[in-house]
């Protein structure tokens, strides 16, 4: 059972670093939102060992998320706090061990893979790193219906993690020499890397951000789409971490597509308020492709086909 030293170590975790998800997470009934903590830090326990390795070499950081993996699955015993806590929420809600070992292998990715040359490529690595948590999610959440609800939770937390690409290109390359926008977009707009790793902003690659936020909103339609195969109180929780990611695609556009030379992000203010109008909206209709389209700047439409349907994203010919 997880006590409540490792709870509060959790939350702690998710508070500092996960704070638009924090909020979602809060509006959660118990029964998820504690193993929602517990499952949050373990991702940024993971996230961390190649994000700030500090003194580690490739190596200690590799041999450093095998041992979290190990310890995760159960297989050797935690020393950690937030990896006991997590190795009890895997047995309990029986989440499965594919999705952990995913998990850490997109980890190991960061490693050494810095550029992608294709949007498959960039998808094989979040279906780790994104698709992965949306299954946990469903997995603490509970669902009677799994082959609905877990390909459109893939699908709503790669949502996620591109909003998350496209918001922090800037610091990024900066911090971490990454870039997570598809060569084969860059050459489709005549985007030289070089601007990116030189922090200079262009017209064409604000095209390059526009195609790649359209490809992130078809994702939000698909993830979207299934919040309704979810239990009831977990609907408008999921809901509400939609509308604050998605909120993003609204300021990035604000800020004329440029996330190179600032990190747009959303104050408290905005925050509540959206949270807000979420709640009021969904108290009238109970409708999460309803009030999705209502309150955040990306409409439903009809587009939302399962992942394994969908087309190959079009790129611009010329």
């Amino acid at each position: 059972m997880v006590d409540s030293t490792q709870l509060a170590e959790s939350k702690s975790i998710h508070r500092e670093t996960g704070k638009t998800f924090y909020y979602a997470t809060r509006l959660l009934p118990e029964r998820v939102r504690h193993p929602t903590y517990v499952l949050y830090a373990f991702f940024r326990l993971a996230d961390e060992v190649v994000d700030d390795p500090g003194a580690l070499s490739p190596d200690e950081q590799r041999q450093e998320l095998l041992d979290i993996r190990e310890a995760a699955l159960g297989r050797t015993e935690p020393d950690d706090p937030v990896l006991e806590a997590f190795s009890e929420v895997r047995r309990r809600h029986d989440i499965p061990d594919e999705e952990v070992e995913v998990f850490i292998d997109a980890m190991l990715t960061d490693i050494e893979k810095s550029r992608y040359e294709t949007y498959e490529e960039l998808e094989a690595y979040m279906q780790g790193s994104a698709s992965a948590v949306g299954v946990m999610m469903t997995m603490l959440m509970g669902t009677e219906d799994t082959d609905a609800a877990v390909p459109r939770a893939r699908a709503l937390g790669e949502a996620f993690q591109l909003t998350n690409f496209l918001r922090d290109i800037g610091e990024d390359i900066e911090e971490r020499n990454r870039i997570y926008l598809p060569q084969e977009t860059l050459d489709a707009y005549d985007v030289d890397p070089a601007d990116i790793e030189a922090h200079r902003f262009t017209d064409e690659l604000g095209d390059a951000i526009e195609h790649e936020l359209e490809r992130a909103e078809r994702r939000y339609r698909e993830g979207v789409a299934g919040i309704k195969y979810l239990p009831v109180d977990c609907q408008l929780p999921v809901l509400t971490a939609a509308v604050l990611y998605a909120d993003h695609h609204r300021l990035i556009r604000d800020h004329d597509l440029d996330t190179v030379t600032q990190t747009p992000s959303l104050g408290t203010l905005r925050k509540l308020a959206l949270v807000a109008r979420t709640r009021w909206h969904w108290a009238w209709t109970k409708d999460p492709e309803a009030v999705f389209s209502r309150v955040s700047p990306i409409s439903m439409g009809e587009e939302t086909a399962i992942p394994s349907e969908r087309p190959r994203d079009p790129l611009p010919m010329g």
